[in-house]
């Protein structure tokens, strides 16, 4: 019951207090929005055959088909980025992940709450709360939806901790430009609506890459919380709440993200990830 009533206490606040919008006139906010109270791990399967998409799973598949579109052609250290990090990125679904977490107060409390009820009703972005809630591991698949000219629209990635059999995980990837300057934008579909970030692209000296979701107002690197009114017409709020990943190659060679969360300017929640290349079988 505690998480209906705190699901439909966001919807509403969304709908009573965010900016009300016609979805052509913010193409970057639209879709795939969830449409009944539950996610789960088949919800790309509802919107490939809703948006008449063809769904392809194989090792060959990334959650961006083309990392470069993502990084500003100004970006003064475009030549130097990693090629281990590019081919993560295009070739996503060669490799596995461990991952860490470390939750920091006061925010830890409420998100205990909120991925305790919510998160777990709905099977979307139940995100670690405890170190050994990822001990066995996470999955790891990424679904390519593609046009009837073959071309990759987007990409569900799909990440179950193993141990629980909970979805940590169902965002839908792609490359989006607004007012010429391209950004990484990942939708995680939510009932009657969408939790959407923007974030924008830097290579660092060393060839790094950091994806940072940091907008002080609409219209660029972001969190939106996305409230779908009807067919043509959304409500969304911006949320002071920001984002820096970092993905990096260690001195010992392996490629690791750092993936830090804040609130109001408080951390809450740090994620630490190894990323392993599948083993090639003999």
């Amino acid at each position: 019951m505690i998480n209906k009533i705190l699901s439909l206490s966001i919807n509403c606040w969304v709908r009573w207090t965010g900016y009300k919008k016609n979805i052509n006139e913010i193409p970057w906010l639209k879709g795939p929005y969830g449409k009944s109270s539950f996610i789960g791990d088949g919800f790309y399967k509802e919107f490939a055959k809703e948006s008449n998409l063809k769904i392809s799973i194989d090792k060959s598949h990334g959650l961006l088909s083309d990392f470069l579109l993502a990084i500003d052609k100004n970006d003064v250290n475009k030549n130097r980025l990693q090629e281990s990090v590019k081919h993560f990125y295009e070739h996503t679904s060669q490799y596995t992940l461990d991952v860490w977490s470390e939750w920091y107060h006061p925010v830890k409390y409420f998100a205990h709450i909120l991925i305790n009820t919510v998160s777990s009703g709905i099977d979307q972005l139940n995100i670690p709360l405890k170190p050994l809630e990822t001990s066995r591991g996470m999955s790891n698949e990424v679904i390519a939806l593609k046009d009837e000219n073959d071309r990759q629209v987007m990409t569900c990635w799909l990440r179950k901790a193993i141990l629980t059999k909970k979805v940590t995980y169902a965002g839908f990837y792609s490359a989006v430009n607004i007012d010429e300057k391209p950004y990484v934008r990942v939708i995680f579909p939510l009932p009657k609506g969408s939790a959407t970030v923007l974030l924008r692209v830097e290579v660092q000296d060393d060839g790094s890459v950091k994806l940072i979701s940091d907008g002080k107002k609409p219209g660029g690197a972001g969190y939106y919380r996305i409230k779908v009114m009807n067919d043509s017409t959304i409500r969304y709020k911006f949320i002071p709440l920001k984002e820096l990943i970092h993905v990096f190659t260690d001195e010992e060679g392996v490629l690791r993200t750092d993936h830090t969360f804040w609130y109001w300017g408080m951390k809450f929640l740090q994620l630490h990830y190894k990323i392993n290349p599948l083993k090639k079988s003999s």
